[in-house]
């Protein structure tokens, strides 16, 4: 019957070169993953699709390198094995989840017939249970794709990557062994997966457009607000068009630094409610109207949900809604509002934004302290900064540091703001490198601290096996800061055992392709930032930057204060 079937196709195809020639097809050229026995036979297919192969230290920092990748390049793949492969995985996807970061997580699975039969196979559970590990994954996916009968599954692929791109979530296909090499029509192939979103109804989005404009035009200091998801629901030409033709104030919440030209006349800082940067806090909270642009206002994104804006005064769009005050229009994508918005605008009634620069601040200028402090190395690192680097920044001091920067133009911040599992900035910035790299090797610049580094250091040694460049920071002030100021100051769980960390690279194969440098006072890390050669990331650089164990920037104090007055 199975050669009868496939004589009947007219261009036959194996299963597994269908699912990667799609992959291919929407820009992803390298799959992060671990090989195991139910994914092996896969594996060979990726040469002859234009994929390369990472090959991670294991599952978990696949994960995260996956989610790095897809924030440069616009989406990414991850490759597990069943069970143990998958479940190593799964943290890492259900951050990608919860930040709206697009991954296609493949499982290698059993042969049918095994699972069919309930056979004790190794990576199970023993008792026959073979849905059990998707079952997990389906509450942090888009959409579940189990590639068992041969007539649906070129539809489920294509299916299963159209919803991972337009809802910009993770997506889990299951590909059982004996399904890797089935034969399916691959003249499907030919026409492109239909990656575009669903249009608004035009009369509704008429009337949504014109409800916003009535209260913009009769605001009389409005100002726009962007967030996380104007990035990951890519409208960020919308809000570039529209701070342009508007001339509002714009700011950006901590999850969508990086979404606004910061070098814009408009630009106007950092709004976290407290933990906002001088004078941004004053005008958003004062402002009569705010354009808010794929808000999440979870707690560390506003300081503690420290925000005091009032939805009376606000219109939030979305990648499913657009709410206006206190009415909501579901079905309708912020899309084609935000264009029609800036088409039908015209002239509007604008204040000027705060001047927000990398100035150190007053007590900072002229010290003779040579202890590198954050409220001196976040504005200097503003200064060093280029032209669309990539900055990414972990979970804790780093994070909250970044927001006293003005970015220069073209800049792509990644940071875990929402999920925020330590040491997911090593796996990510393995991910974004390479990304860099395929897309012409811009720098990629990670701010690391020194406990979090220690859950995932491995991925320098993918980092080193795949010629990337990075250059890494990692802040040395003695274990798990942001966790000290919620609780334990002086407790041993929030120490760590110092590591010689510029000496780690060397132990991983580095070789003569490799730099590290300790810097413990402000002249020596000035010195160093005044160093063509360091600054051309020529090869991968570990810089470890020694600072004090009690400092921590302002804004994570006021959120670490937060979360501890929560807890309780």
């Amino acid at each position: 019957m199975a050669d009868i079937a496939t004589r009947e196709l007219r261009q036959p195809i194996d299963v597994a070169e269908y699912l990667f020639r799609r992959l291919h097809e929407v820009g992803i050229r390298s799959v992060h993953g671990v090989p195991g026995d139910y994914n092996l036979s896969a594996l060979d297919y990726l040469p002859k699709c234009g994929l390369n192969w990472v090959g991670n230290c294991n599952e978990l920092n696949a994960g995260y390198a996956a989610d790095g990748y897809a924030r440069v390049n616009g989406i990414a793949a991850l490759i597990t094995t069943f069970g143990v492969g998958e479940l190593s995985a799964i943290n890492a996807v259900a951050g990608a989840y919860s930040e709206f970061v697009p991954i296609v997580h493949i499982v290698g699975q059993p042969h049918t017939r095994s699972q069919k039969d309930g056979m004790l196979l190794h990576h199970t559970l023993g008792n026959g249970d073979y849905n059990a590990f998707a079952n997990m994954s389906a509450a942090i996916s888009a959409t579940m794709a189990r590639l068992n009968e041969t007539y649906e599954i070129a539809t489920l692929i294509d299916n299963a990557i159209r919803e991972c791109w337009i809802r910009s979530r993770p997506v889990y296909i299951a590909l059982p062994t004996d399904v890797i090499t089935r034969k399916i029509e691959g003249e499907r192939l030919k026409t492109p997966i239909d990656l575009s979103l669903p249009p608004n109804d035009p009369e509704k989005e008429d009337y949504v457009v014109d409800v916003v404009l009535k209260y913009l035009h009769a605001a009389e200091r409005p100002v726009i607000l962007v967030d996380a998801c104007a990035i990951r629901h890519r409208v960020l030409d919308e809000v570039h068009d529209l701070v342009e033709a508007s001339g509002l104030p714009t700011f950006v919440a901590p999850m969508g630094k990086g979404a606004v030209n910061e070098t814009h006349k408009c630009y106007g800082g950092v709004y976290a409610g407290t933990g906002s940067n001088p004078g941004v806090r004053e005008q958003v909270e004062s402002s009569d109207l705010i354009l808010s642009i794929g808000a999440i206002k979870s707690d560390f994104n506003t300081a503690g949900f420290s925000y005091r804006t009032g939805q009376l005064n606000t219109i939030d769009f979305h990648s499913t809604y657009v709410r206006v005050r206190y009415s909501e229009y579901p079905d309708i994508n912020m899309k084609g509002v935000l264009r029609k918005v800036i088409q039908k605008m015209g002239a509007l009634k604008t204040n000027p934004a705060p001047h927000i620069s990398n100035t150190l601040p007053d007590q900072e200028q002229g010290s003779t302290e040579q202890r590198i402090t954050h409220a001196w190395l976040w504005p200097t690192v503003g200064q060093w900064l280029q032209e669309n680097d990539i900055v990414i920044t972990e979970t804790g001091t780093a994070n909250f540091g970044i927001w006293d920067t003005r970015f220069p133009s073209g800049v792509t911040a990644i940071s875990q703001v929402l999920w925020g599992s330590i040491g997911y900035s090593v796996g990510a910035c393995q991910g974004a490198a390479l990304a860099a790299k395929e897309q012409g090797n811009r720098r990629t610049v990670l701010w690391v601290g020194d406990g979090s580094l220690q859950l995932t250091l491995q991925e320098i040694s993918t980092m080193i096996r795949n010629n990337l460049n990075p250059i890494i920071f990692v802040i040395c002030n003695e274990g798990y800061t942001i966790e000290r100021f919620i609780h334990g100051w002086d407790e041993s769980y929030n120490d760590i055992q110092p590591w010689d960390n510029k000496g780690i690279p060397v132990v991983f194969g580095a070789k003569d392709k490799y730099k590290g440098y300790k810097v413990t006072t402000r002249d020596e890390l000035t010195k160093l930032f005044a160093d063509n050669d360091f600054c051309s990331a020529p090869y991968l650089q570990l810089v470890e930057v020694h600072m004090p164990r009690e400092d921590a920037p302002a804004a994570l104090r006021i959120t670490a204060e937060a979360a501890a007055s929560r807890n309780k």
